[in-house]
């Protein structure tokens, strides 16, 4: 780390955070996920994100 770098304080347990490095770039994240068998559109996500809420009242 040098002077500059952001950083985040992740909590991992009540009154434990880990101390993380944020100056990565989000382009680094492509292929950590491997393929996906379908695209999705966002019209399908918020059905899906409406469903799951609406379940979990």
């Amino acid at each position: 780390m040098e002077a500059g770098d952001r950083v985040e304080f992740v909590e991992i347990e009540p009154g434990q955070y880990l101390f993380v490095a944020a100056n990565r770039s989000v382009t680094e994240l492509k292929g950590m996920l491997g393929t996906f068998k379908r695209a999705v559109s966002i019209e399908e996500m918020n059905q899906v994100i409406a469903a799951r809420g609406a379940s979990a009242r």
